[in-house]
């Protein structure tokens, strides 16, 4: 794999050099007053990026799988019931941490390629006349099927039903570079991780934690040490940590988000819209078609590319890493061979994003596909052309 070249796996990202020089600094005393000045602007910096007004955000030295884990750990207990569909790897995935952790989950199964289900859900909820359901768990982005889930439509069908039920979210492939709204959606619980959106190396679970789940925590018995929260939030009033940090990670966090907000939230989001919308293109001109079944599902950060009937998936993946030393994402579970994946999330441009849509062409000409060379560039390039803000060219 070259090192010069971009990335267009769904994580981790493309790392910004002035990201990586803010993570590179030298050994810092954790419990001393310096800490807490470095720390305290990546958490409100987050704060702002989830569109948070109350509660409380979270930064554990892990990943997303570790943010999964300390979302149920702190808030539910053996025996509990959750609500979840199953539609991709991720949500999957989720569903068996659950289940390893003993709790009951209640499964709505649902075609890969389909997002949420909100009637099934507001029924299942409906039907749950005696509240055993606890929390309700959603990945708002499917890494595995590029499909995106309505978040708001959840909370929707939730109050629809007049549950109590908390509300989980998955951000990790989305929040940092689509739209997340935690209050208005009234999230209990979202997870990041630190190498998407937030464009750093792995190593941090960002979490943001409601009042309802802080409370919830009174009574959770699932066990838990190095993800508790109350130990968490005790060293975070003396402004430390209940162990040792990752510091660079964290100095990191605060200039990635200190990038973000020079962009614009907004136009960051418009950016990935816009980066995706011009692989779309290009994915229909090669006479293919997003995995997502619908074009409100497209997700904004990755696309899984449904390969013409006799083709492999994974052999393109192969081939972009070992021919032309680019990184593309191969299909996972049910859909392994019959996708690959472009993320188009993080550090990226319409230029960088144009280069990896070439090698995938050639990629596909190199295996016999039925693709005519140019045809998905010159599309993408034609979107691009017309929709490139003026204000980014002039920069340019």
């Amino acid at each position: 794999m070259s090192m010069q070249n971009p990335v267009f796996i769904p994580g981790p990202t493309n790392i910004p050099d002035s990201v990586r020089k803010a993570c590179d600094m030298a050994t810092l005393d954790h419990r001393s007053p310096a800490f807490a000045r470095l720390f305290k602007p990546a958490v409100e910096g987050v704060r702002r990026v989830l569109r948070m007004d109350q509660g409380e955000v979270i930064v554990i030295p892990s990943t997303g799988t570790g943010g999964w884990e300390a979302a149920v750990t702190n808030t539910l207990s053996p025996g509990d019931t959750v609500l979840a569909a199953r539609f991709g790897m991720f949500s999957h995935r989720w569903i068996d941490l659950c289940q390893r952790h003993g709790l009951n989950v209640q499964i709505i199964e649902t075609p890969w390629g389909q997002g949420a289900p909100l009637a099934a859900i507001e029924a299942a909820l409906k039907a749950d006349v005696a509240g055993k359901i606890k929390a309700v768990l959603a990945t708002h982005n499917e890494t595995a099927t590029g499909v995106k889930s309505d978040i708001a439509g959840i909370r929707t069908a939730m109050d629809a039903a007049g549950h109590g039920a908390m509300l989980f979210v998955d951000g990790v492939s989305s929040i940092a570079s689509m739209p997340f709204d935690f209050t208005g959606w009234g999230v209990d619980i979202a997870v990041a991780g630190s190498q998407k959106g937030f464009m750093l190396p792995a190593g941090l679970a960002i979490l943001g934690v409601s009042p309802k789940a802080i409370a919830a925590m009174e009574t959770a018995t699932l066990p838990r040490t190095f993800f508790d929260f109350k130990d968490m939030l005790a060293s975070y009033a003396r402004g430390g940590y209940p162990y040792t940090p990752a510091v660079g990670l964290i100095a990191g966090l605060a200039h990635s988000i200190d990038l973000l907000e020079a962009e614009g939230l907004e136009s960051v989001y418009a950016r990935h819209h816009r980066l995706a919308e011009g692989v779309r293109r290009a994915v229909f001109a090669w006479g293919m078609e997003p995995y997502a079944a619908s074009l409100d599902l497209y997700s904004d950060t990755v696309t899984a590319v449904k390969v013409p009937q006799g083709c492999d998936g994974t052999a393109l993946v192969q081939l972009a890493a070992t021919k032309y030393g680019m990184a593309f994402g191969v299909g996972l579970g049910e859909v392994a061979g019959k996708v690959f994946r472009i993320g188009h999330l993080g550090m990226l441009t319409e230029a960088m994003l144009l280069s990896g849509l070439c090698v995938a062409e050639m990629c596909m000409a190199d295996l016999g596909w039925p693709v005519k060379l140019g045809s998905g560039v010159a599309a993408a390039q034609e979107y691009y052309r017309g929709t490139v803000p003026a204000m980014a060219l002039a920069a340019e």
